[in-house]
């Protein structure tokens, strides 16, 4: 699978992602350390440039390395319970916890593909250079 649009579909805690190097997701909340690297092997499906390749029901030989940013609290959501006609009024709010996963690269049984380093770090050491 050759080419620089690689994704892939991983399953992390009973749900699943479309993930490219480089991104970062909000998963459900996982016992990982801020800084932290975690390797998620549950890949169900890996595409590139067209070609697609499906587990049954993972992917033979891939992983994902993603690090982790720590984590967070979601948007309140207002729990609101209400009975007509006898005063009965409960208003509560939930904020769900989220871990924030960076994915790092993505292997697969042909290679390995890493995430781009970003253009404005290029720019910044383009301008150094040139000055």
């Amino acid at each position: 699978m050759e080419g620089k649009n690689i994704y892939a579909i991983v399953e992390i805690a009973g749900k699943q992602y479309r993930v490219s190097p480089g991104d970062t997701i909000d998963v459900d909340n996982l016992d990982v350390i801020e800084g932290e690297t975690v390797e998620l092997d549950k890949v169900l499906v890996i595409g590139a440039d067209g070609k697609t390749s499906v587990g049954k029901p993972n992917v033979e030989g891939a992983k994902i390395v993603a690090s982790s940013k720590g984590t967070m609290r979601g948007d309140k959501v207002i729990v609101y319970k209400f009975k007509a006609k006898v005063r009965y009024r409960r208003k509560s709010g939930h904020h769900q916890q989220y871990t924030r996963l960076v994915i790092n690269k993505i292997t697969t049984p042909e290679g390995e593909f890493i995430a781009p380093v970003k253009a404005a770090t290029e720019k910044k050491e383009e301008a150094a250079s040139g000055a």
